[in-house]
C-alpha cells in the first residue's frame, strides 16, 4: 500500500455529478478529493443540460413539467432532490461557466423554456441550458439553414442532418467543404484546435461565404474551438454576417470536453483535488459508516480516509451498476443496496428495443436526503440514483447537476461548514 490520505469528503466519479459535488463542497471549505478511473460521461454527451425533455411527450416548459413530475412520481430523483434545488443549481453552474477558463463562454437558457436543437442526424432535441455556441440552432428561430460538413469529419453527415431538418419544416440544405488537413486533425477535437486559430478561421469563412445563400444560418459540427470557443464562434458570426451554431456530433464531444474542463477548473480553484486513474477496490466499514476506501493504480493501493463518501459512479451505462452473468444486479463500487430490481421470475427486459425496460429504473436505494440505505455517511448522486429513465426523459445532465449540488448541500449543512454566500457564488 502506497499510503494513507485524509479528507473531509471523497467523491467517487468524475462526471458532472461528481465534479459538481466536489466543487461545491470545496467552496464550502471542505477538504475534498474526487476520485475516478477516468473522465465521466462529459466526453460522450452533447454538453447541454437537459433538465426534462419528455414527460412523456415533448416538454416546452421544463419548470412547470418538473413540478407535475414531482407531484406524480414520489420515487423519481427530482422528487428527492426537490424542485427548489434545481434552479439554484442551474444558476450556480452558469456562474461557474462564466468565471471559468474559457473566456467569454457561457450557457444560456432557463427552466422557463426548452430550446429545440438539432442533433447530428437532424432530429430536434429539447434542452434547458445550452452553450451559447449552440443557441442559434434553436428551431424556434430557424427558417433557412445551411448545414456545413467536411469529408475530413467522417462521422458527421450534413446531407442526412439537412434532410431531417426539412422534415421538421426548416428549409435546409447541405454543403461539404474540402479541407486540407493533417491526418491527426481529422476529428472533431482536431478541427476544434484548428478553429482556435484566427487565420485558419478566416480562410475557412472565405471559402464558406462563396457557397452561402442570402439569409441562411450556418450549422456546423460542434468543433468551434476547444480553448476559445466564444472567440471562434463570435468571430465566425462577424465574418459570415449571419447566425452560426454548433450541432452536437458523435463522441468524442468537444462541448463535453469544454464542460469537463470548466468543472475541473472550478474544483481546483476552490481547493479540491481530482485524481484520475485509480479504481476503488474496497471499502472499510464501521457499523453504518464507511471510514475509508482503497483505490488501486499501477498495482499499488492508497487508502482514502474520509468523514463522508459520495458515490457518483453512474448506473448501467458506466458500469457502476452491473447485471452479471448469473442475472444478479449489484452496485459494483461499494456494494450498496439497490432499489427497483425486478423480483425473481419477473422480466428484466422487453422485446421492444426502444421501449422502456423493466430494469431501466434500477439504482442505489436512498432516503429523502439521498443517503444510501443503511449508511450514515454515504450519499448518492447522478445516474446511480433510482427511479429515472434519462434517455427517454431527457433528464440525465439535469439530475446529475442538481443531485451533485444537493448532496454537497447536505454535507455542508451536517458539518456546519460555511456555504457559498449565494446560489451563484
Amino acid at each position: 500500500m502506497r499510503g494513507e490520505l485524509h479528507y473531509d469528503a471523497v467523491v467517487i466519479g468524475a462526471g458532472t455529478a461528481g465534479l459538481v459535488a466536489g466543487t461545491r463542497l470545496a467552496q464550502g471549505g471542505a477538504r475534498v478529493c474526487v476520485l475516478a478511473k477516468g473522465v465521466g460521461s462529459t466526453h460522450l454527451a452533447p454538453g447541454t443540460i437537459d433538465v426534462l425533455g419528455y414527460a412523456p411527450d415533448r416538454v416546452q416548459e421544463p419548470g412547470r413539467a418538473l413540478e407535475r413530475l414531482i407531484a406524480s412520481r414520489p420515487d423519481h430523483p427530482y422528487t428527492l432532490i426537490g424542485a427548489d434545488t434545481v434552479t439554484p443549481a442551474l444558476e450556480w453552474f452558469q456562474a461557474r461557466v462564466a468565471e471559468g477558463p474559457l473566456p467569454g463562454y457561457q450557457y444560456v437558457g432557463s427552466l422557463a423554456r426548452n430550446q429545440l436543437l438539432p442533433t447530428a442526424v437532424g432530429a430536434l432535441r429539447p434542452s434547458a441550458l445550452v452553450p451559447e455556441t449552440m443557441a442559434g440552432g434553436d428551431a424556434g428561430g430557424l427558417k433557412r439553414v445551411c448545414v456545413v460538413g467536411t469529408r475530413a469529419l467522417r462521422d458527421f453527415h450534413p446531407s442526412l442532418c439537412a434532410a431531417n431538418l426539412q422534415q421538421a419544416e426548416i428549409q435546409s440544405r447541405a454543403v461539404s467543404l474540402e479541407l486540407t488537413l493533417e491526418r491527426a486533425d481529422m476529428s472533431a477535437l482536431g478541427l476544434a484546435r484548428r478553429f482556435d486559430d484566427a487565420a485558419w478561421r478566416a480562410q475557412f469563412c472565405a471559402e464558406l461565404l462563396l457557397t452561402l445563400g442570402p439569409e441562411e444560418h450556418v450549422g456546423l459540427p460542434a468543433m468551434l474551438g476547444i480553448r476559445d470557443p466564444h472567440g471562434a464562434w463570435s468571430d465566425m458570426e462577424h465574418r459570415l454576417g449571419r447566425r452560426v451554431f454548433e450541432i452536437p456530433t458523435l463522441p468524442p464531444s468537444v462541448p463535453g470536453m469544454r464542460l469537463f474542463e470548466i468543472l475541473r477548473s472550478a474544483l481546483r480553484s476552490a481547493g479540491g483535488r481530482l485524481v484520475l486513474g485509480p479504481e476503488v477496490v474496497a471499502a472499510e466499514r464501521d457499523g453504518a459508516r464507511l471510514t475509508a476506501v482503497r483505490a488501486r493504480a499501477a498495482g499499488h493501493d492508497t487508502r482514502y480516509v474520509a468523514r463522508w463518501i459520495i458515490l457518483a459512479s453512474g448506473g448501467f451505462a458506466s458500469g457502476g451498476i452491473e447485471l452479471d452473468s448469473s442475472w444478479v444486479t449489484h452496485e459494483r463500487v461499494l456494494g450498496l443496496a439497490l432499489h427497483g430490481v425486478p423480483a425473481t421470475g419477473e422480466p428484466r427486459f422487453s422485446s421492444t428495443y426502444l421501449q422502456e425496460q423493466p430494469i431501466d429504473r434500477v439504482g442505489v436505494a436512498v432516503d429523502s436526503q439521498l443517503r444510501a440505505e443503511g449508511m450514515e455517511n454515504v450519499l448518492v448522486a447522478g445516474a446511480a440514483l433510482p427511479g429515472a429513465v434519462p434517455w427517454r426523459e431527457g433528464s440525465g445532465e439535469g439530475i446529475a447537476l442538481a443531485s451533485g449540488y444537493r448532496v454537497a448541500q447536505t454535507v455542508l449543512s451536517a458539518e456546519g461548514a460555511r456555504e457559498p454566500a449565494t446560489a451563484a457564488g
